[in-house]
């Protein structure tokens, strides 16, 4: 039976979770996840996981932040004065949103503080800094 490689089509069910156990994301209820192996669709530790596996294997993999979505880094908090945001717009933590970069591309920010005349916006990925266990099946190589 042939083994997931470098340059395969593959499809996959997953299931990721944190080191507390929370959920994060699944593929349940949803098509699979199809990527080619090798050209960086994913993680690199996903990716790495997916390799050698054959259709119907299952496996759980641990992947540690700098093979998921790197450190969380401090230059990338943003303050912001309170009064560059609409007056109608009501601030709360958690909300995200996008902005414009100088290099033209939109990044997704997350609010993490308000005080009275700043915002602290968040331009790290979510799961930054955390390590992932990701329990996979592959479905299909194509």
């Amino acid at each position: 039976m042939t083994q997931a490689k470098e340059g395969d089509v593959v499809k996959v069910h997953y299931t990721g979770k944190l080191d507390n156990g929370e959920v994060f994301d699944t593929s349940d209820n949803r098509e699979p996840l199809s990527f080619t192996i090798g050209k960086n669709e994913v993680i690199p530790g996903f990716e790495d996981g997916v390799k050698g596996l054959k259709v119907g294997q299952s496996k759980t993999v641990k992947i540690e932040s700098d093979q998921a979505y790197g450190p969380r880094r401090e230059e990338m908090l943003y303050k912001v004065d309170k009064d560059k945001f609409p007056p109608d717009v009501e601030l709360k933590i958690g909300d995200s949103f996008k902005i414009g970069q100088e290099q033209g591309n939109p990044t997704i920010v997350s609010i993490t503080e308000i005080s009275e005349n700043e915002v602290i916006l968040d331009a790290n990925h979510p799961l930054a800094g955390k390590d992932l266990t990701f329990d996979i099946q592959l479905i299909e190589i194509g």
